[in-house]
């Protein structure tokens, strides 16, 4: 690394050395169909208030990543109009989002357009307002939980140089926990910001998945911080610059 563009980055279960040419930050899935009223999410009766907690972090985090010239990719779960890449008519992935999800049903959103859920190209799979891409992002679609499945994802982040990962998103334990074990696989150092994820299953339990996927990423798949000290390294390491 070099010496000049290295921040140090509090995390647990260590700090992590990190150059932002050398970092992306992930956004997973923060798309209206789950973080949105009137999403997939919210018209199923599941609570999205703690998906709409994480996007004022996340914002900041962003911010402080664009300063820092690092590279932001977001991830989309979204499929065909034809829901040809759904899986086969038996596979469970077509199953669950066919019988559970309602992928593809047709809706009004709420800005009044026709939209269908989980497509692409509709409202449902549109980020959502506050944390729209900016030009030069990434934007890439998915069509299973994990980021890297059959999508051009790693072949993006190799071109790019990209050896750690910033990760944020929803829902903790599905879409951010299964993009990050199979970035592990690949070798990728992932920091996960457990203030910038979410989780509505079990939200209520005394010990929720959201605790119980920072807790096995901590320990076998990565590290984990916050956007505070994300933020903090993003600007102790612009002062140094500024002063070398």
């Amino acid at each position: 690394m070099r010496e000049a563009r290295t921040m140090t980055l509090n995390a647990r279960p260590g700090p992590v050395a990190i150059d932002p040419a050398q970092t992306a930050m992930i956004v997973v899935d923060m798309q209206n169909d789950f973080g949105s009223p009137g999403g997939m999410f919210d018209r199923a009766g599941i609570d999205i208030s703690g998906i709409r907690k994480v996007v004022a972090p996340t914002m900041r985090a962003l911010a402080a990543a664009r300063k820092a010239d690092m590279p932001i990719v977001y991830l989309k779960m979204g499929y065909h109009p034809d829901l040809s890449d759904l899986g086969t008519p038996d596979a469970p992935n077509r199953v669950l989002h066919i019988n559970v999800m309602h992928v593809g049903e047709t809706i009004t959103a709420p800005d009044g357009r026709e939209g269908r859920i989980l497509v692409r190209d509709t409202w449902g799979t549109d980020i959502v307002d506050e944390l729209t891409p900016e030009p030069g992002d990434a934007v890439i679609y998915k069509t299973r939980y994990s980021g890297f499945y059959r999508t051009d994802l790693d072949e993006l982040l190799r071109n790019a140089g990209i050896t750690h990962l910033i990760v944020t998103g929803c829902t903790t334990s599905v879409c951010v926990e299964s993009t990050i074990r199979d970035a592990f696989f690949r070798d990728y150092q992932c920091v996960l910001l457990t203030d910038c994820t979410a989780e509505p299953i079990g939200a209520n339990e005394a010990r929720s998945n959201h605790d119980a996927s920072i807790g096995v990423i901590e320990l076998m798949f990565g590290k984990v911080s916050t956007s505070a000290e994300f933020i903090k390294a993003t600007e102790t390491l612009a002062e140094k610059v500024a002063a070398a």
